[in-house]
């Protein structure tokens, strides 16, 4: 096992230690592992059911079942554009077509190589009074267009690379 691999199944163990090593805290075990990797991975699900004396299956199950939890990687940054009825008559595919292309995504590619951004579309957001409306993380944004839209991603890339400099300073 490499060390990466390791330090990756010490965090998982320390997850399962907090929980008590309890089966019936599996929804909260995913929840924090899925905090930790913005995914569920494979290869951690079958760890967590091993440790858990659970078979693998319940732990696919739970996790396949619950929209909360997703089994592909996600960006760092998780950008979600309403396509419901309000935000829809307010253009909000100009919106996340501008995005698509600003990103280099689409629908079937909807996360970025370097894993910072993920487009996903929602059917609503519950802020029609705000239409067209986009979530990034828990932030909302209301009456977007997609010059508003441009405007706030590049000020996440500017961040980003303000810390990366800091970082490497």
């Amino acid at each position: 096992m490499t060390n990466r691999n390791h330090r990756k199944f010490e965090e998982v163990c320390r997850i399962l230690e907090k929980n008590g090593n309890d089966p019936a805290r599996l929804i909260p075990v995913l929840q924090q592992v899925q905090e930790v990797y913005r995914y569920l991975p494979e290869e951690i699900m079958s760890f967590v059911a091993t440790s858990l004396n659970i078979s693998p299956a319940k732990v696919f199950g739970v996790a396949t079942f619950f929209s909360h939890f997703t089994l592909k990687p996600k960006g760092k940054y998780i950008i979600r554009v309403c396509d419901g009825t309000a935000c829809h008559v307010k253009t909000s595919t100009g919106i996340l077509d501008a995005l698509y292309k600003k990103l280099s995504l689409s629908e079937k590619i909807n996360t970025t190589p370097d894993m910072l951004f993920t487009i996903e579309t929602v059917s609503c957001l519950g802020a029609c009074g705000l239409a067209p409306a986009v979530v990034i993380n828990e932030r909302v944004y209301g009456q977007m267009t997609p010059e508003k839209t441009s405007e706030v991603l590049d000020g996440i890339i500017k961040t980003e690379e303000k810390q990366k400099e800091a970082v490497n300073a």
